[in-house]
């Protein structure tokens, strides 16, 4: 017999260990724990409602609306548990909140990456959707971060990014000892020449998953290195950490105005103000 603690429609996920009355409608997912503290700073109140292996959530308010951070993890694997255990208790919108490496030579560190579309490199949406299935952003939520970054002055760049399997040889960097996995000599060449901003390993899974269950998904990520420049520094994670969480704040105003209006979706022609 199953132990009922690993029941996946359980109230209390078995990963997360969280229930319906721990989390907001909208949930930021930074991947490493560390940044749930970073980002709740930002906030005007909040309370931790679990941890539980490499997930903290907590739940509170940005500017008056309701908002929770979950934690990842490393990779898209771990990233799909939380998408799949955070909607099971009602969660309708996800933005990622990460770092990232820009390959194109005018991105500076500290700039900010919004995503709008993502390569999937990575194995793990494959194992919800055939291979040419696109990876998109919602673009409420494009539209929300885009306003973010514009309200806080933050300069951002809006694109395409790829998400790997794996830090080192999935992203063209040297293995142990030089090794070197194959055609990885080409690989951001090639990804620069297609135009694509970034590289990074949860967002194409997210996107894909939150699609696939008719969810709203984002990402918008810190430029912490520039492959093409070699330039590295850890700067601009508050950035996007309160680039997101404005988002939230616009994603609900959104939904008043498209209730106002007796709109489906918010678009060009109603205004947030």
């Amino acid at each position: 017999m199953t132990d009922d603690s690993e029941d996946p429609n359980d109230e209390v996920q078995y990963h997360l260990e969280v229930s319906a009355d721990d989390v907001a409608d909208a949930v930021l997912l930074p991947g490493n724990p560390e940044r749930v503290d970073k980002i709740t700073a930002l906030w005007d109140d909040h309370e931790e409602r679990a941890r539980h292996r490499e997930y903290r959530t907590a739940t509170g308010t940005y500017d008056g609306a309701p908002i929770s951070v979950t934690s990842t993890g490393i990779g898209s694997p771990s990233a799909a548990i939380a998408i799949e255990e955070l909607a099971r208790v009602g969660v309708e919108t996800f933005i990622r909140v990460g770092s990232c490496g820009a390959i194109q030579p005018e991105m500076d560190v500290g700039d900010l990456v919004i995503t709008r579309g993502a390569v999937r490199q990575e194995g793990t949406s494959d194992e919800y959707v055939r291979e040419d299935y696109p990876a998109v952003a919602d673009e409420e939520v494009v539209a929300a971060l885009v306003a973010a970054a514009e309200r806080l002055g933050y300069d951002y760049h809006v694109g395409l990014t790829m998400s790997a399997d794996s830090f080192y040889a999935g992203q063209g960097r040297p293995g142990f000892e030089g090794f070197e996995a194959a055609g990885s000599d080409e690989l951001v060449a090639e990804l620069r020449n297609a135009n694509v901003k970034n590289i990074e390993m949860e967002a194409s899974a997210i996107l894909t998953i939150a699609n696939v269950y008719g969810l709203r998904a984002g990402a918008v990520c810190s430029v912490y290195a520039n492959r093409i420049t070699g330039e590295f520094r850890t700067e601009g994670e508050s950035r996007a950490a309160e680039t997101a969480s404005l988002a939230v704040k616009l994603l609900a105003r959104m939904d008043e105005v498209k209730a106002e209006a007796g709109a489906d979706r918010w678009h060009a022609g109603l205004s947030l103000e």
